[in-house]
């Protein structure tokens, strides 16, 4: 007999969102505190690409793009409609309405994916692939992005105070120190704190184009896209070099996405639109028109659009912005790692919530301890911003590319899209990124090679731990058996029963818990009260608890086995033993709240064997086992006593 205390997962979640605020008035206020926060997490990284796009365009390749007016409009043209059908378009327009549970990134929409073609075996294994590659692309990207954002606006310093350029790169680390060490406190609580400076940072964007654009309002017109289309036609070698560096004025956009769990999509598209956007366009032109009648200027076209006395205080609120740029990758690697470890693709890892509303809001110490170690290896490699860009852009676009592969295949089953909808999605939005990614294959051998080495290495650990995850299970539900037919066996050795009680944590109620095995195997006696417990995790902050639980006798009234499934929301602390009291309050358990003070916990873990068995190489099944090792506590994840907590199973081989 199986009894539920909720009404089931889809409703229980749909009971549980939160109603909209008591008040017009305090509704806007949230929605504006939201996207104030937004920007100073969300929009760091494509924020600040003014201070080194358009300068890398005209000084790559010895200058090939030159300061004439067709090259300045087709450059400027090629990259607003760059943002536009990039970002503006593809990301804010149509992916972010394909989130999954509130979450977006490239894990997320390869899960939904997955979900939408569930029925379709080879193609749902596909598309796991797809996302795994994308992800990889993207953690490369994380790698890049804080190291090159820092670097390029210290290096302002060089403009404004020459003496001190040999503290450029002793600066910019200190900085990166400062900023991974603060990742504990949350997201929220630093969005909050860097989004007044990222309001301040966009209206000192606009302002500083601004008064470019008035001097010299020609430039307006390099938002056509006709220069573009005359600028590729007239100079395909040279436009097909200038795409390898236009592409850094949307680099921040899959970062936007995979923050989108963060903050939620409302908020990031209203300060999008309403600031960034038309901040960014703004600045743009002034650059261009700056370029066009002071060529000199493109040496660094930012920071020489900035009147001299005002050049220090820019350079040191462009530092901070960049120290926000860092941060939106940062959140962004957090996110697609929690949703990695949610599909399998990683081992379970030490996540903290960090806000009681957001359940996008989290921090993996372990996830920012591996970022730092990288970021700090390639900006002390490369030493400058302008080495730096040559590795640049490769992960960004390839994980475009990813992004718009799986949007053009959820496209129909998901909004029931026509054929002539997605053949054009896929030409504009796969075209122009395959352009990019083209127009960046020639950085490989001068540093292009690094974001994808990190790819590969991460496609490796994720395949690898797919891979022998599927071993272990095999081997343990052999191990493990039917639970059922555990119980029948059981009841007929008619085992003496010992006072207390045991809990054994299991993801279902099918198989029965090694641990349980064992302690019957090697001890021959059960506990008076034995509860197989599993954790579920609902998309809601908090499950009530006359919803949280579903108890299940598992066929007898009189043997004293029992199963529990416990559901938590994503804010909610999973304390086992907590919960445990709970459902005794609330008469889900006919236990008295006072027995588990004394109750043992056995947790089902056995050493992982390498043996001879075919299925995965040395090599990777030596990488699983140090996986495996490395794997978050689940005493400590579930908040077990250390002192009545037993370990205990059977060796698993892969």
């Amino acid at each position: 007999m199986s009894v539920s205390t909720g009404h089931g997962g889809a409703d229980t979640a749909e009971s549980n969102k939160p109603g909209p605020p008591h008040g017009r008035g305090r509704g806007s206020r949230a929605l504006v505190v939201m996207s104030i926060a937004a920007l100073g997490v969300v929009f760091g990284d494509i924020g600040t690409s003014p201070l080194y796009a358009l300068k890398t365009v005209f000084l790559l390749d010895g200058g090939a793009v030159r300061a004439n007016e067709g090259d300045v409009f087709g450059v400027i043209s090629l990259m607003f409609w760059s943002i536009t059908i990039i970002v503006s378009i593809k990301y804010l327009g149509i992916l972010m309405r394909a989130d999954n549970d509130g979450e977006g990134g490239v894990m997320a929409l390869a899960a939904l994916a997955q979900r939408l073609y569930a029925k379709r075996a080879n193609r749902a294994g596909m598309l796991l692939v797809i996302g795994i590659v994308g992800v990889s692309l993207f953690y490369g990207d994380s790698i890049i992005t804080p190291a090159i954002s820092v670097l390029s606006a210290v290096e302002g310093l060089q403009v404004t105070v020459p003496a001190v350029a040999h503290l450029i790169v002793p600066i910019s680390a200190v900085i990166l120190i400062i900023l991974f060490a603060v990742q504990r406190f949350g997201t929220g609580k630093v969005g909050v704190l860097f989004g007044p400076v990222m309001v301040l940072w966009f209206v000192v964007l606009a302002a500083a184009g601004l008064g470019m654009v008035i001097q010299y309002p020609s430039v307006l017109l390099g938002l056509s896209p006709t220069y573009a289309v005359v600028f590729i036609v007239q100079h395909p070698a040279i436009s097909f070099i200038a795409l390898g560096a236009v592409v850094l004025v949307i680099t921040g956009a899959e970062a936007l996405y995979a923050d989108m769990g963060h903050f939620g999509r409302s908020p990031i598209r209203r300060a999008w639109f309403f600031l960034v956007f038309p901040a960014l366009t703004i600045n743009y032109l002034g650059q261009a028109a700056l370029i066009l009648h002071h060529p000199a200027a493109k040496a660094n076209p930012f920071f020489l659009l900035i009147p001299e006395w005002g050049r220090l205080p820019v350079v040191i609120l462009a530092t901070v912005a960049t120290v926000i740029a860092s941060q939106a990758v940062i959140s962004g690697a957090f996110s697609l790692t929690r949703q990695a470890v949610q599909l399998g693709l990683l081992p379970p890892l030490t996540i903290r919530q960090t806000s009681k509303r957001e359940g996008g809001q989290i921090y993996l110490p372990a996830v920012n301890a591996l970022l730092f170690i990288g970021v700090m290896t390639v900006m002390l490699a490369f030493g400058s911003s302008e080495r730096l860009s040559t590795a640049y852009g490769i992960s960004v676009t390839g994980a475009l590319v990813v992004d718009t592969l799986l949007l053009v295949l959820v496209a129909r089953p998901l909004w029931q899209w026509a054929p002539w909808k997605i053949a054009a999605a896929a030409i504009v939005f796969g075209g122009l990124e395959l352009a990019f990614l083209a127009g960046n294959l020639p950085k490989i051998l001068n540093g292009g090679w690094v974001p994808l080495l990190i790819a590969a290495a991460v496609i490796t650990v994720m395949t690898t731990w797919r891979r022998g995850r599927q071993l272990v299970q095999e081997d343990r539900k052999t191990k493990e058996g039917s639970l059922a037919e555990f119980i029948e066996d059981v009841r007929a050795q008619n085992l003496p029963r010992v006072p207390g009680i045991g809990i054994f944590p299991h993801p279902n109620k099918d198989s029965t818990p090694l641990a349980l095995r064992a302690n019957v195997k090697h001890n021959h006696v059960l506990h008076e009260h034995v509860i197989i417990v599993s954790i579920t995790t609902a998309p809601v902050p908090h499950v009530p608890t006359w919803e949280a639980y579903a108890y299940d006798d598992l066929g007898y009234v009189d043997d004293g086995i029992e199963h529990l499934t416990i559901r938590f929301g994503f804010s909610d602390e999973p304390d086992i033993p907590r919960a445990l009291r709970a459902a005794c309050y609330v008469g889900v358990l006919p236990l008295d709240a006072d027995d588990f003070k004394e109750a043992s916990y056995f947790i089902s873990r056995g050493a992982i064997r390498t043996t001879k068995k075919t299925g995965m190489v040395r090599w990777r099944r030596s990488l699983f086992i140090a996986l495996a090792h490395n794997a978050a506590d689940p005493a400590a994840r579930f908040g077990l006593p250390a002192l009545r907590t037993v370990t205990m199973g059977s060796d698993v081989e892969i």
